[in-house]
């Protein structure tokens, strides 16, 4: 019992962010039906913007708060992942919005591509370090633990997911991209700038993707060019399992990755008597992503199909 629930807090910790990359590809495929793949790494940019802005401040022996450090590499990651979604929109994805669907697939893949290697070129390719400055406390619940840090991600990723909601739900540009997804020229027709729209729905999930890199690395302690990748991936796989286009899917989705993720990390070592590791957790993820798109491909909540012009 001790183990289950070890597991259920880490996996609830993990898919608040896989949730969070996940609203970012979800929220780009309601609008544009374009699968993102170079989301991921501007998770990674994020990550590796904040720790570079906080190990400078660290390293200036500049006294200052520790919450105030980490808000400063945070509001760093935001605005350079918020210009860098703006810029991979306009340059990369908006010249090709009437091209077929493979051009803008195979552009996605190559945008990743290039930001794994700027990011590599600026910072290297050994692993970056998150210094020593945070206190963590440790609580003990029915036999497990938890950490003051997994709390406050949980925490914070709630309510950026309830403030996300209330931005689509209440607000002129949410009615506007609720607008654009449904049926993109008659919203133009309407008086809706579909380019703004657009825009703005980049530089929305590139700021999610923000906070999710800098929770990764304050959590893991480590960041690296490459771990775009493979956290892109398992987001994409939330979404998916939550239904793609789908803003609620995409929490469910990556809540549940998480959890089932945690748990087979937990249970494989026993059930397969000690053949298998905790480090084959990636398998369940991409099990899960078989399983759904061959048994329900529209995701858990189903997939809301715009009407295209």
């Amino acid at each position: 019992m001790d183990i289950f629930l070890q597991q259920l807090i880490n996996g609830l910790v993990l898919g608040s962010v896989y949730a969070l990359v996940a609203l970012g590809y979800t929220m780009v495929y309601g609008i544009m039906e374009l699968i993102n793949f170079a989301h991921g790494e501007v998770t990674m940019m994020g990550a590796m913007v904040a720790l570079a802005v906080i190990g400078a401040i660290v390293a200036s022996g500049v006294a200052m708060p520790v919450l105030l450090v980490v808000l400063c590499g945070l509001a760093a990651a935001v605005l350079v992942c918020a210009a860098l979604g703006f810029a991979i929109e306009r340059i990369a994805y908006r010249p090709l919005r009437n091209a077929p669907r493979l051009a803008p697939l195979i552009t996605a893949i190559g945008v990743s591509i290039v930001l794994q290697n700027v990011a590599m070129i600026i910072w290297g390719r050994q692993y970056i370090s998150f210094p020593p400055i945070l206190e963590i406390e440790r609580y003990n619940i029915g036999g497990a633990t938890i950490t003051s840090l997994q709390i406050l991600i949980v925490l914070l990723s709630a309510a950026i997911m309830v403030a996300l909601l209330l931005l689509i739900n209440r607000t002129s540009l949410g009615r506007a991209m609720r607008a654009t997804a449904q049926n993109r020229r008659v919203a133009g027709l309407m008086g809706v700038n579909i380019n703004t729209v657009i825009s703005m729905t980049f530089i929305i999930g590139s700021v999610l993707a923000a906070v999710a890199g800098v929770m990764v690395c304050a959590y893991y302690g480590l960041a690296h060019y490459y771990m775009g990748f493979m956290l892109g991936l398992k987001a994409f796989t939330a979404a998916v399992l939550g239904g793609i286009g789908n803003i609620a899917g995409a929490v469910l989705g990556g809540l549940l990755l998480g959890v089932i993720e945690s748990l087979g990390a937990g249970y494989i070592g026993p059930l397969t008597g000690g053949f298998m590791g905790s480090h084959y957790q990636d398998v369940f993820a991409f099990m899960v992503l078989i399983l759904v798109l061959v048994l329900r491909p529209s995701g858990l909540l189903g997939e809301r199909v715009a009407e295209r012009p």
